[in-house]
């Protein structure tokens, strides 16, 4: 009777464990679709959820910091010809982003339609100095007259440098540098970011994910246009993905892509590592190598060059000629310190020393909302001069040179009160979910199996007895 109730009592274990298990595995995909919707319906573009609030008016502070160039040894540069020599002056921070969207407008296709405002705050305790503190770099006027102005009239346009006692290096404040001043030679106000405050960059319109969670925050057109008109090539004219501020949940570690009106053009980001922020997990991209290629290496970026003497025949790497962005003015964007560009760009200019660490562009996203949670976007500013046998300030200039202005770090990262917030409605509880499968799976397999075992122990010993 005792062995009877013993095993009767090993196989009713086993039979739960069995049943605990199955239960652990029914709750696998059960759990997966419960965190599905939980996620879809919290990054739905639309008034109450936790993306419309962060994407409504960024809840983080964003920051851009510059470092400007500053020229050591004009003087030889202009009477002997020596290779311009610069040091970095910076960071000289603003304050960005910090104000919400305008006209937002939901559409009945499934979009919504925004403006979004420009503005920048001078933050003097994040800074080096003051914004009257003082840079020696290349006069902005010239250089944008030298490619502006066809060659026939670079005599008339020497005639006017001289009489506006310009030169091909001026003495500015960061202020003015940044967002303007009259120029003597144009008699005009320029600057490298003018204009700026009080401006928009806009209309953007994209997708609210409501009938396809797979394109949450897909720009579809961008100044009521679907595709760019600065490239002349369906390639290159293409505005892909979203603005990087997100991407769609459940990210797979494929590459990211994203578009940046400060380059004209859309871009890709790889997949580099997983990471901790705050105590979530993130995964790190960083822009692909072949972004800033040169032709020869990536076909694709040939309609990128718009320049084949400048660029020697396409073959020049990490820069990008925004000439056709920019109303034919000479300006070229690379990452800072010419990273990851060709040998010639650090011959023409000493004193840039590349690195990843410290230049590199990467994006934290929490892959599954697709939240960017960090990110370092860092760019170069750089303008184009050349040699002339006309202009005399040019006279001993040897080759056309792709002279760095300034370089921009435009960076934010989630705060403590935030990263708790997401930690608590979303990472906590899907983890607690997984460890509850785990754990009736693991309970349940253990004691099917103990319990199995034990009974074939029993059934063994019993058959020996009798």
């Amino acid at each position: 009777m005792g062995c009877c109730n013993r095993r009767c009592g090993l196989i009713a274990g086993a039979v739960f464990g069995a049943v605990v298990a199955i239960l652990g595995g029914i709750l696998i995909p059960v759990g997966k679709s419960i965190i599905e919707e939980t996620v879809e319906k919290e990054v739905v573009l639309e008034p109450g959820t936790q993306a419309y609030e962060n994407w409504e008016s960024i809840g983080v502070s964003v920051y851009r910091q510059f470092w400007l160039l500053d020229v050591q040894n004009a003087q030889e540069v202009l009477q002997d010809g020596a290779i311009p020599v610069v040091v970095e002056k910076g960071p000289y921070t603003y304050r960005t982003r910090y104000l919400p969207k305008e006209n937002i407008t939901f559409n009945p296709n499934h979009t919504v339609s925004f403006m979004l405002p420009q503005g920048a705050i001078f933050e003097p305790s994040m800074s080096v100095g003051t914004e009257e503190d003082k840079v020696t770099s290349l006069n902005l006027g010239v250089a944008g007259a030298y490619s502006l102005v066809p060659k026939l009239l670079h005599a008339l346009l020497e005639f006017r440098i001289k009489a506006s006692k310009s030169s091909l290096f001026q003495n500015r404040t960061v202020g003015e540098m940044l967002w303007g001043y009259y120029d003597p030679l144009l008699k005009d106000n320029i600057g490298l970011f003018l204009p700026y405050n009080g401006t928009y960059d806009g209309i953007y319109n994209v997708f609210d994910g409501k009938d396809d969670i797979s394109k949450v925050g897909f720009i579809d057109s961008w100044r009521g246009e679907s595709v760019l008109q600065f490239w002349g090539d369906k390639y290159c004219d293409m505005i892909n993905g979203t603005d990087a501020s997100s991407f769609p949940p459940f990210l797979d570690k494929k590459p990211l892509y994203f578009f940046s009106s400060d380059i004209c053009r859309s871009v890709s980001a790889g997949f580099e590592q997983s990471m901790d922020l705050k105590g979530i997990k993130v995964y790190r991209y960083v822009l692909q190598p072949n972004t800033l290629a040169s032709p020869k290496v990536n076909p694709d970026n040939q309609c990128f060059c718009r320049n084949e003497v400048t660029t020697k025949n396409c073959t020049l790497a990490g820069v990008l000629d925004l000439s056709s962005c920019q109303a034919g003015r000479p300006i070229y964007i690379s990452l800072a310190h010419f990273l990851g560009g060709s040998k010639s760009l650090l011959e023409n200019v000493k004193g840039l020393n590349p690195s990843e660490k410290h230049h590199g562009t990467y994006l934290d996203v929490e892959p599954t909302t697709g939240f960017t949670l960090r990110f370092a976007k860092r760019i170069q500013v750089n303008m184009m001069y050349g040699p002339s046998n006309v202009i005399t300030v040019l006279k001993k200039v040897k080759d056309y040179t792709i002279f760095p202005l300034v370089w921009m770090n435009e960076t934010a990262s989630v705060d403590d009160a935030t990263a708790d917030m997401l930690k608590k409605e979303l990472i906590t509880r899907i983890e607690m979910l997984d460890i509850i499968q785990k754990a009736l799976l693991g309970t349940g397999v253990a004691t099917f199996v103990l319990c199995l075992i034990s009974y074939c122990v029993v059934r063994r010993n019993q058959s020996k007895i009798v």
